[in-house]
């Protein structure tokens, strides 16, 4: 497996896992738009913010994991940054041969190295599985959140 930040060519691949989670999203059927072509030239020019995939080490280098670390600065944890993961996934037929393990043991060792006191994320009340899978992972349920829509 190669770990590494994701170039524009990984971007249907991406958009494939984050359009299903429960099947495998053939990554040419992905219309990227306008506004995913926006959104990820600004998380490669931005110094705080970062996808990172996990893809097959063969020629064809197939994505099979991917995450987005935003490392936010905040006055809280004596100064110290925070890493905020989002958007974790793993292809619906990967799943369970610890590829999961492997993307967050990986991300949580990049926000360590980037001196970061704590590394959080969010999960979708619905997601079951995901939330045991981050307990197994020391996780713990500390906060509750809250999410206001701001569009139509």
């Amino acid at each position: 497996m190669i770990f590494r930040v994701a170039v524009r060519a990984d971007l249907p691949a991406v958009l494939a896992l984050l359009a299903d989670e429960e099947r495998v999203v053939d990554p040419a059927s992905i219309v990227v738009g306008e506004a995913h072509e926006r959104a990820f030239a600004d998380i490669e020019r931005d110094p705080r913010n970062e996808v990172l995939v996990l893809t097959e080490a063969d020629p064809d280098g197939a994505v099979l994991g991917c995450l987005q670390l935003t490392y936010i600065p905040g006055l809280g944890q004596g100064g110290a940054e925070r890493a905020l993961a989002e958007a974790v996934r793993v292809r619906a037929d990967r799943r369970g041969g610890g590829l999961g393990r492997e993307l967050m043991a990986r991300a949580t060792e990049r926000a360590r190295r980037r001196g970061c006191a704590l590394l959080q994320l969010t999960s979708n009340k619905r997601r079951s599985d995901a939330h045991r899978f981050y307990e197994s992972l020391g996780y713990a349920r500390s906060h509750e959140g809250f999410k206001l829509p701001l569009g139509d």
